[in-house]
């Protein structure tokens, strides 16, 4: 974006205004000294015209984006579940290698450094998958392979994971619970 003469004097003709009405907000004030009651209008002034140019997100955008890669992932996946249902195995039988398989794909994906990238472009879309838990666990690791396999490795690569291995432990059971109960 370039900024031409007239958006500088648009820009100057509304920070004047905000600075007035910022003084007017400061002024009703009078216990403070006349510098911090100046020092307050500034503040004041640099919050709304920050608030008049930061740029608004692009909401529409990143949900298609989101949409569009998560579901290349899943088509990824539902790809390799019939892979390995052509191959003789059921449905349930399928899934477990499936999704050793998508993991193995996050997980080649992270150390190459290509998911950081995805995740960066499509968000949730690349996070929300099993491909996302894999790439949370091994960037993890990556990140303290400096310390040891024990003490960096092995210990901080669950610091992520650990909460989300934790509420689907307990998710899981909440299920059991309610279906043992509702089941005659």
């Amino acid at each position: 974006m370039r900024w031409t003469g007239r958006d500088v004097e648009l820009g100057e003709e509304r920070s004047t205004v905000a600075s007035e009405k910022a003084k007017k907000q400061v002024s009703n004030l009078p216990h403070m000294t006349q510098a911090s009651q100046e020092e307050k209008r500034r503040q004041l002034a640099y919050k709304e015209l920050v608030q008049k140019r930061k740029p608004r997100p692009r909401y529409l955008r990143n949900v298609l984006v989101a949409f569009v890669v998560g579901g290349a992932i899943a088509i990824l996946g539902q790809v390799v579940l019939e892979f390995f249902k052509s191959r003789g195995l059921d449905l349930n039988a399928a899934s477990a290698p499936t999704l050793a398989v998508m993991i193995l794909v996050g997980v080649v994906a992270t150390g190459l450094g290509i998911y950081d990238e995805l995740g960066e472009f499509a968000g949730a879309g690349a996070a929300v998958p099993i491909t996302g838990f894999a790439n949370t666990i091994v960037a993890a690791a990556m990140d303290f392979k400096r310390e040891g396999w024990v003490l960096g490795m092995g210990a901080k690569m669950f610091i992520i994971a650990g909460p989300v291995i934790v509420y689907a432990t307990l998710a899981g059971v909440a299920v059991a619970a309610i279906k043992f109960i509702a089941s005659p």
